[in-house]
């Protein structure tokens, strides 16, 4: 018999089950929870992300596939439809929020530490935007064009451990140097970025800043 850990366990891994229960007991994320625990509310929208569910049915759907071979992520049996989305709508986010700082601190450490053949002495960095689209219909406040809803998504990606320093979300109208004015840079580092961000202006205030 094959003995072996798939993917998405190997990836749950490296969440702390210790620390995960600690924030659960901060946050108090169970109350009310009827039987539903954190961590499987965890594992099923970790799941939506890497799955690229598209929908709580979707969710619900893939896990149920499994089952059978989810006892390895820690649980028991897939989750219901109205049980996923009352999770949703009343579990503290503010729990995931400190999930995450907690493991980019943990993890940022391990990344920074390795030597690579080829590295500048000074900090690199990538500047760039992505839109991400939206149902106008659900989010008219997004308007983008006539009939599409949208955001942009800022991010400053620091490639000593590859995880992003800086995140900034703007409507779909916002210009891309627009916000590169607002990122916050430290003197010396390198930028890299592609012609989106051309503006004179803005190169001669980074160059009087040392950057």
């Amino acid at each position: 018999m094959i003995r072996c850990s798939s993917l998405f366990s190997q990836v749950l891994s490296l969440v702390d089950r210790m620390d995960f229960h600690k924030l659960v007991l901060k946050h108090d994320a169970e109350r009310h929870a009827k039987g539903y625990s954190s961590w499987a509310h965890f594992v099923a929208m970790l799941f939506c992300q890497l799955a690229q569910a598209k929908s709580i049915r979707e969710i619900c759907g893939g896990l149920a596939c499994c089952v059978g071979k989810i006892r390895h992520l820690g649980l028991m049996d897939f989750p219901r439809k109205s049980t996923l989305a009352y999770a949703n709508a009343h579990r503290p986010w503010e729990m995931y929020r400190d999930l995450f700082y907690l493991l980019l601190d943990r993890y940022r450490s391990t990344m920074t530490g390795k030597k690579r053949k080829f590295r500048f002495k000074n900090k690199l960095l990538s500047l760039d935007s992505s839109t991400i689209s939206l149902c106008l219909s659900m989010f008219p406040w997004a308007q983008f064009r006539q009939a599409k809803g949208a955001v942009k998504l800022h991010l400053l990606l620091d490639h000593d451990g590859y995880l992003p320093t800086y995140a900034y979300i703007s409507n779909g109208k916002k210009h891309d140097v627009t916000i590169a004015r607002k990122v916050p840079l430290s003197k010396g580092s390198i930028v890299t970025m592609d012609r989106g961000y051309n503006d004179c202006s803005l190169f001669s205030s980074w160059t009087q800043s040392g950057i």
